[in-house]
């Protein structure tokens, strides 16, 4: 296994084991299976793990195999607070509380805000005393590191990054999340300031292991002998700016091959051959855009506040994976955020137009966007998860 290391030179294994995606039998985890996969990585080097408070029974089971089995200190656990649904600090005592107990430790060696979208959500616990509680735990050493989980566009992540001193952050981040969502600016940022990034959604939750046949052929050709994963795994360890990349592995089988290629992995080895079969890989998926936006963000700022390539990858993604995952994403995404950037803000003044490079009919388009990714229900679900979350 190779490391990379945190803010403080402690390392961590550069292949990090996302524990949402533990294998149920029936309604329940499987712990015995479980047990046996955690056990091996733990074996093979492996010590970082990630759970989160809402991942149901995921950090029960965590801190059940670490417990029963001894290996406690030799991981570092990293869980969420749910800041989202945080009233009070009585609110975020009980749940840190709930999380020791479920994890059967003292501490917690990374603890995260889980899901930021918007710097509103950071001054909302400001405004609640987050910061003198995590001086408080970090003094206590019930928190050795605290950082955020991302889900929104790059400015915003870059104003988070700033608004505090943060140990390490997490962005959703592979080949074809490039350039969206924190993206490689953001990447980048944190890395310039000195703080770990760990990756989630390395392979887009599978899609970018079931490549379409054409892509395959285009793999094939490039001549290495990478699986879509491994293609997927080593572009992200190639980039000496990331830290960690999580996988939520189930089975003995992906835990042995992550952690070949992860003992393999290391800044620099990608090619120059390598990179431009990803990017004709990329370009067969983007096949079935709907919309030839490139996210150069030309057309921005918009006078009215819409957030105009987003929309568009949000419309774009619902025709390359499937159309209820895309709208979930856009409604966490774009729709948590206290300035929702909603195409509906479009009034028609036609200035992106004037600077877009690919000449889209962008009026035109945001139209039909709105209308594919916010049919009634999914108006009707954001506005409600909105008025809860953000007021």
């Amino acid at each position: 296994m190779k490391y990379r290391p945190d803010r403080y030179g402690n390392p961590i294994s550069q292949l990090g084991y996302g524990c949402m995606r533990f294998s149920k039998k029936g309604n329940a985890i499987d712990y015995e299976k479980a047990e046996k996969e955690v056990l091996l990585a733990i074996a093979e080097g492996v010590n970082y793990f990630d759970t989160a408070y809402v991942y149901p029974g995921s950090e029960e089971c965590l801190g059940r195999i670490l417990g029963e089995n001894g290996v406690r200190d030799r991981v570092n656990i990293a869980t969420k607070l749910p800041q989202y649904i945080m009233r009070s600090m009585a609110a975020v005592e009980k749940t840190f509380g709930e999380e020791l107990a479920r994890l059967c430790t003292d501490h917690i060696d990374y603890y995260l805000m889980h899901m930021f979208t918007d710097l509103a959500e950071w001054e909302n616990l400001k405004k609640l005393g987050i910061e003198d509680w995590i001086r408080r735990q970090k003094a206590e050493g019930r928190i050795r590191n605290i950082g955020f989980s991302y889900h929104g566009e790059t400015e915003m992540f870059l104003k988070i990054l700033d608004a505090y001193d943060w140990d390490f952050c997490q962005i959703q981040y592979n080949y074809l999340d490039e350039h969206t969502q924190a993206g490689r600016r953001g990447l980048q940022a944190a890395a310039k300031k000195g703080i770990p990034v760990i990756i989630m959604e390395p392979l887009r939750g599978g899609k970018l292991v079931a490549l379409p046949e054409k892509a395959k052929e285009a793999l094939a050709a490039g001549g290495r002998t990478f699986t879509p994963a491994e293609l997927g795994l080593r572009w992200l360890w190639n980039q000496p700016e990331v830290t960690c990349v999580l996988s939520g592995m189930n089975s003995l089988d992906m835990v042995n091959e992550n952690i070949r290629i992860a003992s393999e992995a290391e800044p620099g080895m990608f090619t120059q051959e390598d990179l431009a079969v990803v990017e004709q890989i990329k370009k067969i998926i983007r096949e079935r855009e709907k919309v030839g936006c490139t996210g150069c963000r030309y057309c921005m700022p918009c006078p009215k506040g819409v957030d105009i390539p987003g929309n568009f990858y949000y419309y774009n993604l619902m025709y390359m994976e499937k159309k209820s995952s895309a709208r979930f994403e856009f409604a966490q995404n774009m729709g948590m955020r206290k300035e929702p950037g909603f195409a509906s803000q479009c009034v028609g003044c036609g200035k992106c137009e004037q600077h877009c490079p690919q000449h889209i009919s962008i009026r035109e388009k945001l139209k039909e966007a709105d209308h594919e990714l916010r049919p009634l229900p999914y108006k009707v679900g954001i506005h409600a998860a909105r008025k809860f979350m953000l007021h």
